[in-house]
């Protein structure tokens, strides 16, 4: 490392831990943000210690209890609310009697964990088709464009379910989940990278690294992908609420997650047929799925506004104007008021 580099990468990480700084107090500043965050720590720990909650429950995802089940009425939970008891804190399962409680946690855990990982797929191919569209010469370009356009305009449930039909039963499901949504979904992605890499490799900084020698490589490394984090960061924020529900979606039609592996998806396909019987085994998922995706929602919106810093100053201006618009009146009273004062001391001092 050369001893310019050495100063600019030491001038660069004060600056880059005060725009950690500002972007945190941003997000902190913003209420909706701090509960949609609480919302979402508790849910990531609730599932990561689904085995502990489990053994502490005394229950097991999928241990039947037809004792807990009224067979004369079809499967329906004894008891009131589904069955909620001291031993089952949700209720059970209808037609099983399996404990929801257990199901959901272990659900929310190949919800996150499917959503989680097809974003990182999704974001690592388009990054990558991005840059090299966005450095590539004119065929480059043109190529890589024209896959990106197919790739979003393939019809995702059609191509998913035929991929999950030609997968053999032995793959492991999450894991197919994870490559189908990834590896189908990465267009948006790649779009935003192109775009944003062909306004930034316009500026000077980035013409100064290509005449201090630096390659398409480093250029990319070292130049662009830090001013990429900001829009790759916020786009993030939106995929991994469409991929909780896009994995729900899939797992409702079937083709998604199979039993007896819990799913919250699953469990909504299978409450299609107890909504009526039976309300809780219904709103159960569909109420915990609604928080998670509103939550990841409203934190995408307090994330994209805390990195972008024409989002802020527009906020700023907007609150500006909210506090102009109530003090010309004070400051027109103000000045009102000292004219009237300094015309009455004037004739005394003429007087005088």
């Amino acid at each position: 490392m050369t001893t310019a580099d050495l100063l600019t990468s030491e001038a660069a990480a004060p600056a880059a831990a005060s725009g950690g700084r500002q972007v945190w107090r941003r997000l902190r500043s913003r209420p909706s943000a701090v509960v949609a965050a609480v919302v979402l720590v508790v849910l990531v720990v609730l599932a990561l210690a689904a085995p502990l909650l489990a053994a502490l429950e005394g229950q097991d995802a999928n241990t039947y209890h037809d004792s807990l089940i009224d067979s004369a009425r079809g499967g329906v939970p004894t008891g009131s609310f589904g069955g909620v008891s001291a031993d089952h804190w949700l209720g059970v399962e209808p037609g099983t009697g399996r404990d929801l409680f257990v199901r959901m946690l272990y659900g929310a855990r190949v919800s996150l964990l499917v959503a989680l990982g097809a974003t990182v797929v999704q974001l690592a191919i388009g990054v990558a088709v991005g840059l090299a569209a966005g450095l590539g010469n004119r065929f480059l370009d043109t190529f890589l464009s024209r896959v990106t356009d197919v790739m979003v305009a393939l019809p995702f449930l059609v191509m998913g379910i035929a991929l999950t039909a030609v997968v053999p039963s032995e793959f492991p499901r999450s894991l197919l989940l994870i490559l189908i949504i990834g590896l189908l979904n990465w267009g948006g992605t790649s779009r935003i990278v192109r775009a944003q890499t062909l306004s930034l490799k316009e500026l000077d900084f980035v013409a100064a690294a290509r005449l201090g020698g630096s390659g398409k490589l480093r250029v990319a490394r070292r130049e662009l992908l830090p001013s990429l984090a900001a829009p790759v960061i916020t786009y993030a924020s939106i995929l991994l609420p469409s991929n909780i529900v896009t994995e729900a979606s899939l797992s409702f039609l079937g083709v998604g997650v199979k039993p007896p592996t819990p799913s919250w998806g699953q469990m909504l396909s299978s409450a299609q047929t107890w909504f009526r019987a039976d309300p809780m085994y219904v709103l159960l998922p569909s109420g915990v799925l609604f928080v998670t995706v509103l939550a990841f929602t409203v934190l995408g919106d307090a994330v994209r506004t805390a990195l972008d810093p024409r989002e802020a100053s527009r906020l700023r201006i907007g609150r500006s104007r909210k506090g102009a618009a109530r003090t010309p009146r004070t400051a027109h009273e103000t000045r009102t008021a000292r004219e009237t004062s300094s015309a009455r001391e004037t004739p005394e001092g003429t007087a005088s």
